[in-house]
Parts: structure tokens; C-alpha cells; sequence
């Protein structure tokens, strides 16, 4: 039986004439990610000067750092997911992964510029943020009413965008005041993804809030990761949508490699592009959630998919500079916001009770799988036929996934074994 929402949609209407109020655990899993994120995102923003200008790795040493960690990041989420879901550990997981990632700052710091000490301390990060997303993203949709979902999962992400604002300006200014010390910067890191461990040791419940009695309790799932796949037609088309959209959706840093390209843009401002897309994903997270609780989330992630569609055509048109750059930025902006959260929050109610850290693992594991094929094959046509003809063909596969996501995405919540 699925989490109280077996024969809803998955944007059931909203009583007249009440306002709920946004889960305590939810906001205090919002503080926990933005705190985090100003943690992680100070070592993000200066990682590429470090490693290239400091330590004078090749563009192509640091791109295998981070293509190797990004991959274990995928993989290491269906682990967390399961391990969430065996015995309700959702808190011990996602703790563990918080403080895996907080203790990476120290590993940079004491790698004092060995690569393999610093591609250590890189993967630890990532194993740890792919360790705690899945037990994480379960915390909410366990503790939010299935209704509210959309709202929930964008104010997670609100708060989340929120840190990765201050993150890339807290450490340029510890730069500026340090004159350049890289090591302040992982320092501070460190001390700030501690206090985010604390907050979560202390703020984030490990088990779902009380609740009153049900007529028919819903029976815990049995089974492994793959149960949900073979028994959920619904499901398995959810899995295949994200796997799909996600193979047709170029990484960031390519689009702010075109803007630069574009607006021959002065290298010292190229780290701040993407505070103007995250900028107005903080703005929309919400909104488009509460949207998505009330028409239904399938459009919205489909129309952020549109909006992504839109902005690859617009770094192709002949438009003037200014205008490409505001657009791409508002665009982005507007896909993420329309698409992170929300298709959390449509993937929630077809997971059965006792399965949604390792469903929502899958999920995000095929997306983000997709995604890291979808960079390598990018670049690699973009070396062989220049990013024109590479941004063409992400345009076409954006628009096929779409139509086929158009078409499988479901809308109603189906037991498990149905065929429907």
C-alpha cells in the first residue's frame, strides 16, 4: 500500500479555507542543507583556482577529479537509499553522510596539495552527499501530508539554494581578506559543515511524527530496491522519464562555458554565474511547488524541462549578448526550481511504506547517471564539431524526451502489481 495515497492524484485539492503550516522537520532539514551548502559551496567556488592556479593541475587532471567523485556520488545513493530503509535509519544514514562530507575539508587541508590526498578528500564529499540525499528527501515526503509535497520539497530547496548563494561569497571574501590563503577558506568550510552535523543531531527526528490511529494500517514493504521496479508499471515509468530527461540535459558549467564564449566575459566574473540562476531558483522554489501541489506535477516538470529547452535556443539565436545572458540565467533558474523538488515530490506517493529512501535513490540515481552521459557525450561532440552543432543536438534530445516524458509520466498513484 503506498504512503496514504493509494487512488489520489498527485495533486489532491487543498481543503477551502486552510493554510497549513510547513512541517517543523522540514524547515529544520532546510536549515541543515543551508548551513551545509554555504559549507560546500565555499570549497566549490574556489576548487578550480585552487587546483589549476595554485596547485597547477591540467583542466583535464581536475576534470577526471571530479567526473570520477561525481560518478561514486550516483552509485553511492542507491547504498544510502537501502540502508535508509532497512530498519527506518533514515537520521543515522543521512547523518553519516553529513559528516563524511564535513570531514572532507579537513582531508583537504591535510593533503597539503598531494593529488591523491586531495581526490581523496574530493570523494569523500561526494560519497557523503550522495549518502545522505535519498534518507534526506524520504524525512520529508514521511513527514509531510502527501497533499503538500510540492510546498515541502520547495522550501527544502529554497533553503538549500539559499546557502549555495552565501557559500561562493563567503569565500571570496575570506580570499580577499586572506590575501588569497586557500586554507582559511577549508578551514571555515569545515567549521560551518560541523555546526550543519550539530544542527541535524539535534533539530532532525529519526522516526515519522505520531499519527492517529488508521482504520487499515498500511503494511511495511518487503523486498529489495527493485521490488518497487518489477511490481509498478507507474513507477518504473517515473524512473524511465527522469533517466530519459536527464540524458538530454547538459551540465551548467557547459551553458556558462557558451555564455562566457559568447560575451567574451572576463574570467574573474565567470564564478558568479551561477549566483544569477541560483538566484532566481531561491525566488521560485516555493511557488512553483505550492503550483505543482495544485495542478498537478507533471506539468511543472515538464515545463521546466521546456523552460531548459528554451534557453539552449536561446544561446543558438541571434539575440544581443545582454539579453542571452539574463534569459539563460532566468531560464535555469526557472528549470530547476520546476523540476528538482517537484519530481521528489510526484516520485513520493507511488512508493510504498517502507521503501521511499531506496525509491527515490533510484530515481535519482538513473537522473543522475543520464545527466553525467549526457556531459561526456556533449563534450566530446563539442571537441569534434565545435558547441554549435553540440547544443543543436542537445536540442533535439531535449525535445524527444520530452515528448516521450509527455506521454509515460504518470499522474495517479497504482498499487504495486497493477498493470495499469
Amino acid at each position: 500500500m503506498y504512503l496514504a495515497t493509494t487512488g489520489r492524484r498527485d495533486a489532491p485539492p487543498r481543503p477551502t479555507g486552510t493554510r497549513r503550516r510547513v512541517p517543523g522537520t522540514v524547515l529544520a532539514l532546510g536549515a541543515v542543507s543551508l548551513v551545509t551548502d554555504v559549507s560546500s559551496e565555499m570549497v566549490t567556488a574556489v576548487l578550480p583556482l585552487y587546483l589549476v592556479l595554485g596547485l597547477g593541475l591540467s583542466p583535464l587532471q581536475f576534470g577526471l577529479l571530479d567526473g570520477l567523485s561525481t560518478g561514486a556520488t550516483a552509485l553511492v545513493r542507491l547504498l544510502g537509499g537501502a540502508g535508509a530503509d532497512r530498519g527506518g535509519r533514515h537520521k543515522q544514514i543521512g547523518g553519516l553522510g553529513y559528516a563524511l562530507s564535513a570531514c572532507s575539508r579537513l582531508g583537504l587541508l591535510l593533503a597539503g596539495g598531494a593529488t591523491g590526498g586531495i581526490a581523496g578528500a574530493l570523494a569523500a564529499d561526494k560519497l557523503g552527499k550522495g549518502v545522505r540525499t535519498a534518507p534526506r528527501d524520504a524525512l520529508i515526503t514521511l513527514h509531510s501530508p502527501p497533499e503538500d509535497l510540492g510546498r515541502a520539497f520547495g522550501t527544502h530547496r529554497a533553503m538549500d539554494t539559499t546557502g549555495a548563494l552565501l557559500g561562493p561569497l563567503a569565500a571570496f571574501a575570506l580570499l580577499w581578506a586572506t590575501a588569497e590563503t586557500y586554507e582559511a577558506v577549508f578551514a571555515v568550510s569545515f567549521c560551518v559543515g560541523a555546526f550543519g552535523v550539530l544542527l541535524w543531531l539535534l533539530f532532525v527526528p529519526g522516526r515519522q511524527r505520531d499519527e492517529p490511529p488508521r482504520e487499515t494500517a498500511a503494511p511495511r514493504a518487503r523486498g529489495g530496491l527493485l521490488t518497487a521496479l518489477r511490481r509498478s508499471p507507474a513507477y518504473r515509468r517515473i524512473v524511465l522519464c527522469a533517466a530519459l530527461l536527464g540524458a538530454a540535459t547538459v551540465g551548467d558549467s557547459f551553458l556558462y562555458l557558451l555564455l562566457q564564449r559568447r560575451l567574451d566575459l572576463d574570467a574573474t566574473w565567470f564564478p558568479f554565474l551561477p549566483l544569477g540562476a541560483a538566484g532566481v531558483y531561491l525566488l521560485l522554489a516555493v511557488p512553483a511547488g505550492r503550483l505543482a501541489d495544485r495542478l498537478g506535477r507533471r506539468g511543472p516538470l515538464l515545463y521546466g524541462h521546456g523552460a531548459l529547452l528554451l534557453a539552449y535556443g536561446l544561446l543558438l539565436a541571434p539575440v544581443p549578448g545582454a539579453a542571452a545572458l539574463v534569459g539563460v540565467l532566468v531560464l535555469l533558474g526557472v528549470f530547476y526550481a520546476a523540476t528538482d523538488g517537484v519530481l521528489m515530490a510526484l516520485t513520493g506517493p507511488f512508493l510504498a511504506e517502507g521503501r521511499q529512501a531506496g525509491g527515490l535513490a533510484v530515481v535519482q540515481t538513473a537522473q543522475a547517471l543520464a545527466r553525467l552521459g549526457a556531459a561526456v557525450a556533449f563534450g566530446a561532440l563539442w571537441t569534434a564539431s565545435g558547441p554549435e552543432t553540440a547544443l543543436v543536438a542537445a536540442l533535439l534530445a531535449l525535445t524527444a524526451a520530452l515528448c516521450c516524458a509527455a506521454r509515460l509520466l504518470p499522474s495517479v498513484p497504482t498499487p504495486e502489481g497493477s498493470t495499469t
